[in-house]
């Protein structure tokens, strides 16, 4: 996390965010484009193979006619009528690609992730808008994780998050709230599976002894796996060579240490405490995915992680979970 560039000999090392290869994102450019320039910004990044001819989302047949009125292709196979965001994640978009690319780069400057209640905010749009509008592009980022898988030296780690009970007012009414039958039953644990000097992989489990098979799938055999003395983590002996640190002894040591899953971990707390403030329930993957990649791209400059993004979204197809979120949600 350290930059040594145009620093003397007796100077503190300069912290990567601090640097000037941490910044190739400019906002203020990205808000004065035009909607000619969005469009062919759009367009550029979805079809770089074809240098940002059109190509149908549906038979990927290259030869189209192109629309004079409307910013609109027809397919010459097909005869498919698409836009730049037909097929994507952005598809039945209401909102101006401009603002697409706006929101994107603001996502992609928030370090520790950018709430969806600020998002509106920047945009002047509706809080739903931006939710949904924030979880597909988290949906985009963390696309690949589910073929994703780790080797070499990979920690592992739990760490709990909602299901929070309130303490009682007085004293003599409070209960012990470690005990399972004074919680909520909403408590998860992410499990992270985190390479050395690699990628990060986050799940969501009930508990951390249910996260041994899928361990057990995304590390590769013949990995040395490094874990806390929790007893959840005895059956990873059977797989793999595993080297345990006793945290109330030490948090490093020659033999073993998980401190970058506690690095990650650290990431998702101050995401939760100063950005999100609840990031529990049935969303906990989306941010736990989003938290990794950020934690994984750390040395990546925003306005590449704002192209990645970019690319992310424009690959990924339409969403089944968050297109017609607020339809399908409303009571």
């Amino acid at each position: 996390m350290r930059s040594t560039e145009n620093v003397g000999p007796l100077a503190v090392p300069q912290h990567f965010l601090l640097s000037k290869a941490a910044r190739s994102l400019s906002l203020a450019r990205v808000a004065r484009l035009s909607d000619e320039e969005a469009h062919d910004a759009f367009r550029l990044i979805r079809w770089t193979e074809t240098k940002g001819e059109a190509v149908c989302p549906r038979c990927a047949c290259a030869a189209t006619y192109a629309y004079k009125a409307r910013r609109l292709w027809k397919c010459k196979a097909c005869s498919h009528q698409f836009s730049v965001t037909s097929g994507t994640i952005f598809a039945s978009r209401k909102m101006p690609i401009r603002d697409i690319l706006m929101a994107i780069a603001i996502f992609a400057n928030g370090v520790k992730g950018h709430s969806a209640l600020q998002l509106s905010r920047d945009l002047d749009c509706q809080y739903k808008t931006a939710f949904v509008l924030a979880h597909k592009i988290r949906e985009a980022m963390t696309a690949e994780d589910a073929e994703r898988t780790v080797s070499g030296e990979v920690e592992v780690d739990g760490a709990y998050f909602g299901g929070y009970v309130k303490p009682a007012n007085e004293k003599e009414n409070r209960v012990d709230r470690r005990k399972t039958q004074h919680q909520t039953g909403k408590r998860k644990v992410v499990v992270v599976m985190r390479e050395r000097g690699g990628e990060t992989l986050p799940f969501v489990f009930r508990s951390e002894a249910e996260a041994v098979a899928t361990i057990g799938r995304k590390v590769a055999p013949g990995s040395t796996v490094y874990a806390d003395e929790a007893a959840g983590w005895d059956a990873l002996h059977d797989r793999f060579l595993t080297k345990r640190i006793n945290h109330s002894e030490a948090y490093s040591t020659a033999e073993a240490c998980t401190n970058g899953a506690e690095s990650f971990f650290s990431r998702i707390r101050r995401a939760e405490i100063g950005i999100h403030h609840h990031i529990a329930g049935p969303y906990l993957q989306a941010y736990a995915g989003e938290m990794a990649w950020r934690e994984d791209k750390r040395r990546v400059s925003n306005g590449e992680q704002y192209l990645m993004m970019t690319e992310a979204a424009l690959r990924h197809p339409v969403s089944r979970v968050w297109k017609g979120y607020w339809q399908r949600t409303a009571h």
